[in-house]
């Protein structure tokens, strides 16, 4: 196996982690919410969290390095307008993401408050949960729209 293939294989690996932990993260917090349970809200949050962390982040940064190292070794300029549209949805996602996870972090702490007080969750978390759930479409949409250019690599003149 060549180096190319390797990386190729390290950052399509790292793109399926994005969409598929993105995406289950999504739909796990979403099925929670919905119970309107705080003891399962917090308990999902805290699992959430942590996925984020591990999968989410670790992907976060193997993402940039395996593109540039890749794109270096099959010579193709950084310039050209799928990378560079790339890049731009790639900064999308993570100004959406990064909110999103101090928002899940504030979603599981006034959770597990409002288990351990026996009451309803409170109106901040449900503004809270209504901004988590509107970044993260703009979020999803730039991950998909640089899955569609990575794999397309349209020829874009800027």
């Amino acid at each position: 196996m060549e180096a190319v293939d390797v990386l190729r294989w390290v950052h399509v690996i790292g793109a399926a982690v994005l969409l598929g932990t993105g995406a289950g993260i999504a739909f796990f917090m979403l099925m929670a919410h919905r119970t309107g349970d705080a003891k399962i809200i917090a308990h999902t949050a805290a699992t959430v969290v942590i996925a984020d962390w591990l999968f989410t982040a670790s992907a976060v940064v193997l993402q940039p390095v395996s593109g540039l190292l890749l794109a270096h070794v099959l010579g193709w300029d950084l310039r050209e307008g799928w990378i560079v549209l790339s890049l731009v949805l790639y900064l999308v996602t993570g100004a959406f993401w990064l909110p999103v996870v101090w928002i899940q972090i504030r979603l599981r702490d006034i959770a597990r408050q409002a288990n351990q007080q026996g009451s309803a969750l409170p109106a901040d978390y449900h503004r809270l949960f209504g901004v988590w759930l509107v970044f993260g479409f703009p979020s999803f949409a730039a991950v998909l729209g640089i899955l569609w250019l990575m794999l397309t690599r349209p020829d874009l003149s800027f």
